[in-house]
């Protein structure tokens, strides 16, 4: 790895995807652009004693490991990685942590613990360097991406892989079901009238972000710019947001300073969009304090209302989501609406809808209070 000095262009040159719909980006572009929520009745694990027993979840038992050993080699040919580029690549995970640690005896807990799962993920795929595990909840995945975009921007790393998955599972799933969390009418609603909460998906991703120089020096295929990144806390509430949205408020300003790009270029929104009443108003709150009236005009969406809320690796999965929406032009929709709320005036994506959006935010908040914004532009 050559590290360089200065401010370099960070872009993003591999991606992998996993979520409800299939393995690999090209099933993930068939359900968005569907527009058919993947949300079913569950059958990896009992949910009989459940208020709630759907999810977005995939046929079989699918083992974390192995979904994120497939990710990462995929998102690492993509990117034309040879083997030494591999070896001197970082890994910067995030995950939940190893699926073991709760079942194994105390004695064992630091071998199954979320470095060790991350370092052990790491030597398999055949990446070097610096190891990271991100557990930050539904930031894990983004706030990863960003700290391999500053370390790549400042000269750093050439390029560093960022990884993140969950599956839908017994534990999660009934501490969200016993916390009243998860929608009882089986569907996710975000930004909607009589919107009931959120859904838990299976859902991962990988991508390589890389310097603009380095993957020019080996004609590297660039998927997307990563323009701008923004991170911020508001500390207002354990679970809840602060009603003004003034923590993603202030992440959004960041991602677009950083970038130096107006408001008024951001051609499209993959927000946050949990489905829950609290952090939804937050969002559409915020989104208006930094875009101004052009809050009113963006095309926004939150596809959770199609593949589920995928926890550490919802950043990662929906930075997949945006890149589709920036080399495609289509923009998936946001499902589950049953009528306009006062409290979110947006512009949502209600039907299959073109456009040529030249940059783009995912926004993800997660509980305690953590938001990030990824501005990401087109190739």
């Amino acid at each position: 790895m050559t590290a360089r000095r200065g401010t370099e262009d960070v872009v993003l040159t591999g991606v992998a995807a996993l979520s409800a719909f299939g393995r690999g980006m090209t099933a993930l572009a068939a359900g968005l652009d569907a527009g058919t929520p993947a949300f079913a009745p569950v059958e990896r694990f009992d949910v009989s004693g459940r208020r709630v027993g759907v999810a977005a979840a995939a046929a079989g038992a699918p083992a974390l490991a192995a979904e994120l050993a497939d990710l990462l080699d995929e998102a690492c040919d993509e990117a034309k990685l040879s083997t030494a580029q591999r070896a001197a690549a970082p890994l910067f995970l995030a995950t939940h942590g190893d699926p073991e640690l709760a079942r194994v005896p105390v004695a064992d807990r630091l071998r199954h613990g979320s470095t060790a799962f991350a370092v052990a993920l790491a030597v398999a795929a055949g990446l070097g360097g610096t190891v990271r595990a991100y557990t930050t909840a539904c930031v894990a995945a983004s706030t990863a991406i960003a700290d391999a975009a500053a370390l790549v921007a400042h000269g750093e790393a050439d390029r560093i892989v960022v990884a993140g998955a969950y599956l839908v599972e017994p534990d999660q799933f009934a501490l969200f079901d016993a916390g009243r969390a998860l929608a009882v009418d089986g569907q996710v609603r975000p930004f909607s009238a009589g919107r009931r909460g959120l859904l838990l998906g299976d859902g991962g991703g990988a991508f390589v972000v890389e310097s603009a120089a380095a993957a020019r020096e080996r004609g590297a295929p660039v998927l997307a710019r990563l323009a701008g990144w923004g991170r911020a806390g508001d500390a207002y509430h354990p679970c809840q947001p602060h009603p003004e949205g003034r923590g993603m408020a202030r992440a959004i300003a960041a991602a677009l300073e950083r970038a130096g790009v107006a408001p008024e270029a951001v051609g499209y929104v993959n927000a946050h969009g949990s489905g829950t009443p609290q952090s939804d108003t937050a969002e559409a709150a915020a989104l208006y304090a930094v875009l101004g009236g052009h809050a009113a005009e963006v095309p926004v969406s939150s596809t959770k209302a199609l593949h589920g809320q995928a926890l550490e690796a919802s950043g990662v999965l929906e930075l997949a989501v945006t890149v589709h929406a920036l080399t495609t032009g289509r923009l998936p929709v946001n499902a589950g609406y049953t009528g306009p709320d006062d409290g979110c005036r947006l512009n949502l994506v209600l039907a299959p809808r073109t456009g040529a959006p030249g940059y783009a935010l995912t926004l993800n908040a997660a509980f305690g209070g953590a938001n990030t914004a990824l501005l990401v532009g087109a190739a």
